[in-house]
C-alpha cells in the first residue's frame, strides 16, 4: 500500500446555505489523500499503474465547480468519483475546507473532513 497526497488545492465557488454564498462565492481549500497498492508503479515507472494525481486534482475541480448546500455533499461527490474512476483506490480520504464563513464571529475557517473505503461486496443472487 502507499499513499498520494495532493493538498491545498485553491478554488472559488458557490457553496452554501445563504442565497448570497451562491451569489458571490468564496474560497475553499480541499486536501485529498488517498491508499492504493503502489507496488506495480514503483516498479514499472508507468502512469497508468498508479494513482495520478492529476486526475484526483481535475476530479476535484470538477466537483466543486457543482454547487451545493453541504460541503458534506461536495466531499461525498469527489470521493464517489475517485472509487469510480480509479480502479487501485482502496482507501480516501477528503478534507473541504470554507475559508472565511459567513458565521457572525471571527472563524477563519471550517472543514468537513470524509474518509472512505473501498468495499469489495459482491450481490448474492437467490
Amino acid at each position: 500500500m502507499g499513499k498520494v497526497q495532493v493538498n491545498n488545492i485553491r478554488l472559488y465557488a458557490f457553496h452554501g446555505c445563504l442565497e448570497e454564498e451562491a451569489a458571490i462565492g468564496s474560497w475553499y481549500r480541499v486536501d485529498v489523500e488517498v491508499e492504493g497498492d503502489l507496488t506495480k508503479s514503483s516498479a514499472t515507472d508507468e502512469l497508468n499503474d498508479t494513482i495520478d494525481y492529476v486526475r484526483l486534482n481535475s476530479i476535484v475541480k470538477e466537483e466543486m465547480e457543482k454547487r451545493s448546500k453541504l460541503l458534506e455533499c461536495v466531499a461525498q461527490r469527489i470521493l464517489d468519483r475517485f472509487f469510480d474512476e480509479i480502479s487501485i483506490l482502496e482507501k480516501a480520504q477528503v478534507g473541504v475546507t470554507k475559508i472565511n464563513p459567513p458565521i457572525g464571529g471571527n472563524v477563519e475557517e471550517v472543514a468537513v473532513i470524509l474518509q472512505q473505503t473501498r468495499t469489495n461486496t459482491v450481490a448474492e443472487t437467490k
